[in-house]
This record gives C-alpha cells, sequence and structure tokens, in this order.
C-alpha cells in the first residue's frame, strides 16, 4: 500500500467517480474529489463515508469547463497536498436532451464539449505541468465510454466527446511518456448509474437477449477496482491502451 499519495478524481461524487474515488481511497490514497456540485448533505454524507476509509480526503468544488475553476482545483491541491500522484479525469456530461443528430443546437454541442473535451485537456495539461516535477509512479486516467467509438445519433455530442477524449489520451501518453507520466484509458460499457438509471429495464432487457458477453449491468466498483490498479502501478510498463470496462461489449461477435 502506497503512503502520502494523492488522487484527484473529477465529477468523483457519485456514479462511476465515487466508485473510482472509494476503491482508491481503499489504497491508500489521499483523494480529492472534485466536482461541480454544492457541498449539500448528499455531498457531506458521501464525503463521510469515503473519510471513514482515507481521513485526509477532502472535497473541492471546481466547474472544469471554467479556466479559473480548473486553476485553482490544482492549485488547491499542491497547496495542502504537494503532490499530485494520479488525475482521475471522470467528470462529463450528457446533452440537457437527446434529440435528432440532425437537429442538434450548437448550444448543446458547445455544453458538452466544453466540459467533457475542452475542460478535461486543459486541466490535464495545467496539472501534468505539475505533475511532471514530481517523482515515483504517476498517472492520468482518461474515463471515456464505449461512445467513442459506438454511434449513437440521438447523443452525438456526447459520442463526439468521448472520441476527442479517447485522441487526447493518445496524445498525452506519447507527450507525457518522457516527463515519466503514464496515461490510461478506461473505457466504460452500460454501468449502473444515475446517467442509466432512466433505461435500465431497455439495457437489462438488451443484456439478457445477448448484447453482452458478461451478462449483467457493470457497477461503479467494477471500474473503480480497474482504476485503483492503473493508479498503483500495476500496468508501468504500458500507456496509451484502452482498456475496456464494458462487460465485453468491444468483441465483435457473430
Amino acid at each position: 500500500m502506497y503512503q502520502n499519495r494523492t488522487a484527484l478524481v473529477t465529477g468523483g461524487i457519485r456514479g462511476i467517480g465515487y466508485g473510482i474515488a472509494t476503491e482508491l481511497a481503499k489504497k491508500g490514497f489521499t483523494v480529492v474529489v472534485g466536482s461541480i456540485e454544492q457541498e449539500d448533505e448528499k455531498v457531506l454524507a458521501a464525503m463521510e463515508e469515503l473519510k471513514k476509509i482515507s481521513p485526509d480526503s477532502i472535497y473541492m468544488r471546481a466547474d472544469i469547463g471554467k479556466e479559473a475553476d480548473r486553476i485553482a482545483l490544482i492549485d488547491g491541491i499542491y497547496e495542502k497536498f504537494g503532490r499530485l500522484d494520479c488525475l482521475v479525469n471522470n467528470a462529463g456530461v450528457a446533452p440537457k436532451v437527446r434529440g435528432d443528430l440532425l437537429e442538434m443546437s450548437e448550444e448543446s454541442f458547445d455544453f458538452v464539449m466544453d466540459i467533457n473535451l475542452k475542460g478535461t485537456f486543459f486541466l490535464t495539461q495545467y496539472a501534468t505541468r505539475k505533475m511532471a516535477q514530481g517523482e515515483g509512479f504517476r498517472c492520468v486516467i482518461f474515463i471515456t465510454s464505449i461512445s467513442a467509438d459506438t454511434s449513437s445519433t440521438m447523443r452525438g455530442e456526447y459520442c463526439m466527446s468521448k472520441a476527442g477524449l479517447h485522441m487526447a489520451a493518445t496524445l498525452y501518453a506519447d507527450r507525457l511518456a518522457s516527463e515519466g507520466i503514464n496515461v490510461y484509458e478506461l473505457r466504460p460499457g452500460i454501468i449502473e448509474t444515475d446517467m442509466t438509471a432512466v433505461v435500465k429495464d431497455k439495457y437489462e432487457a438488451m443484456i439478457e437477449d445477448g448484447l453482452l458477453p458478461i451478462k449483467r449491468m457493470g457497477k461503479p466498483r467494477d471500474v473503480g477496482l480497474m482504476a485503483a490498479a492503473l493508479a498503483e502501478g500495476a500496468f508501468a510498463y504500458s500507456t496509451g491502451d484502452v482498456i475496456g470496462a464494458d462487460g465485453g461489449f468491444h468483441i465483435s461477435r457473430l
């Protein structure tokens, strides 16, 4: 177990992000949970549970779509802890309203891209400039989606943002290897979260009919366990890899 290591999980107060934060805490990381959500009772309750595992873990509110928030988030981490060993780029939004590709508005496109792709890209840029001055095993984990290469024409903005993040992860893996920072892409499939709750029955029926080789929806913990292994350095001789957390969805099957 590592001591005195710090991880940032964006969008980390619920769903996949909280699953990742919890598993990192179990591995001995001090976890900075970043989120746009106000520090209300639900946030405080979630952090109370996390602190039972990792007492020094903290919540920091930030909108990664805004430059000032990105800078304040990273600077705040270095002021408090003096280091950042693992950045988990999990924060992301879906379109406010699903709609046909031919009817997509620029407003919807900009809303999704500003957070999912632009915000994540520039947060990573600012964070890794500082991480490059560190020592020991350091990594960046991009949480993308099967939507990075699977068409869904009713939420094209989301698909394009995740496809862009795939290339961002590839580019950063190439650039940061010389700085001693490994980069990975974790690509979740159908995971039980607030985002999928409204279509859970549909997905479960599709899975029962053979959509996935592993016949169940994923849990946030499934993704968390994988992220924790990467953060610990279990794949230290790999970088730029795409790792599926999708129940085998990516397998081409007859």
